[in-house]
């Protein structure tokens, strides 16, 4: 069998089977993201932690994974690298907050077929999750500007910082009169 053939076969069978495991620590957002993707036809399995997400993948190993980057108690990476030891056809993509070339390509080595910035929907995750290999998806119509985005990085670090402005200022490097400027107003479109 030529590796075409063999790579054929693997997609063949996991198109098939629908099993995802979704590891995410924001608990909202877990829970639209499993409904969103079992109406899509996936049986959907979850985990808030990397520890519980290793556990899921020990337990029954699914065709695809949709793993947060950053987790209360580790590293997502940490479960993409267990579950392609487990099940090697599997396809895992990474979510996160804070996206940057070295942990793309560090998500990328490490097995994950792709790597989505936070804010996403359901039909990017889909078509990232069901995407030929070296096909990727196309760029949104209507993405974030650089300015919403810088809103949005410095509320997830607010918010992170227990609300609180003189931290969350140290953390950014920034003037807290500044900080104090900028969460008074509306969020950027």
């Amino acid at each position: 069998m030529t590796s075409d053939t063999a790579n054929a076969a693997a997609k063949e069978k996991i198109s098939g089977e629908r099993s995802l495991l979704i590891v995410e620590d924001d608990y909202s957002f877990l829970q639209r993201l499993a409904k969103a993707l079992e109406q899509r036809g996936f049986t959907v399995t979850t985990a808030e932690s990397v520890s519980d997400g290793l556990l899921q993948v020990e337990k029954a190993a699914p065709a695809f994974a949709v793993v947060d980057m950053r987790l209360g108690d580790g590293n997502g990476l940490d479960v993409i690298s267990a579950l392609k030891r487990r099940r090697p056809d599997a396809r895992g993509i990474i979510l996160t907050g804070y996206g940057n070339i070295a942990t793309a390509v560090n998500a990328v080595k490490l097995g994950a077929v792709d790597y989505l910035a936070k804010p996403v929907d359901a039909d990017d995750v889909v078509a990232a999750l069901l995407a030929l290999d070296n096909v990727k998806i196309d760029p949104p119509e209507n993405p974030m500007s650089a300015d919403r985005v810088r809103w949005e990085h410095i509320q997830r670090i607010y918010e992170l910082c227990g609300r609180n402005v003189s931290e969350t200022a140290r953390r950014l490097n920034m003037h807290r009169r500044t900080l104090q400027r900028i969460l008074a107003k509306r969020a950027p479109r």
